[in-house]
């Protein structure tokens, strides 16, 4: 026994739709254009970098003749806090000969050729270091000699402690072994320009 057909569902044809809902849709599609070119628009333009993300690439300069003795100046270059400090006569001592250093004699490449030295800077007294530790990127702060500070040994003849996972860095950014941090502290490329300025972010012209 045969059934019959059922013809073909058929929405209303262009012809035969009332002109206000035709007029209502295309009002619609264009509303709806509209949000996703304005939704797209800032999209877009947060991909253009800002005045600040051009210029983190740029060199940055210091006048060191200001820091006194034992202070440390931050500036960033590059988005990192950079250290300038300028070491002691004492600070400097404690770096011959200091015992318990996974890198004493910076073989790891964390600093330019000329800063592959004891003191791991151009001048013995100025200390230029990024301010960040190997380990997890914490910031590291400064603990004297003497300090009765638990958390250094007693012996501590001074240098960076990291808080976040027990790190211990030198006056010349080296690290200590059995520390989590596993290289010493980076060394940025520096000069100084003729009038004794600081420039942070390019190698001399000598280097």
């Amino acid at each position: 026994m045969s059934q019959a057909s059922t013809p073909p569902i058929s929405g209303p044809s262009d012809a035969a739709m009332d002109p206000d809902r035709r007029t209502w849709l295309l009002a619609t599609g264009a509303m709806g254009a509209t949000a996703v070119t304005a939704v797209a628009l800032p999209l877009v333009s947060s991909f253009a970098p800002s005045e600040r993300a051009k210029a983190l690439g740029a060199s940055v300069h210091i006048d060191p003749a200001g820091i006194a003795p034992g202070e440390v100046r931050v500036v960033e270059w590059r988005g990192q806090p950079v250290w300038v400090m300028r070491r002691t006569p004492q600070m400097l001592a404690t770096l011959e000969g200091m015992e318990g250093l996974a890198d004493p004699d910076s073989k790891v490449r964390q600093q330019p050729p000329y800063a592959a030295n004891t003191h791991r800077s151009i001048r013995p007294e100025l200390l230029v270091t990024v301010g960040i530790c190997t380990h997890l990127g914490c910031s590291p702060v400064t603990i004297a000699q003497g300090s009765s500070n638990p958390s250094v040994p007693a012996d501590w003849k001074g240098g960076f402690f990291c808080p976040c996972h027990g790190s211990t860095f030198d006056f010349a950014g080296r690290v200590f072994r059995n520390k989590p941090a596993p290289t010493n502290l980076v060394v940025p490329p520096h000069h100084y320009l003729v009038d004794g300025t600081l420039q942070i972010g390019e190698d001399g012209a000598g280097a």
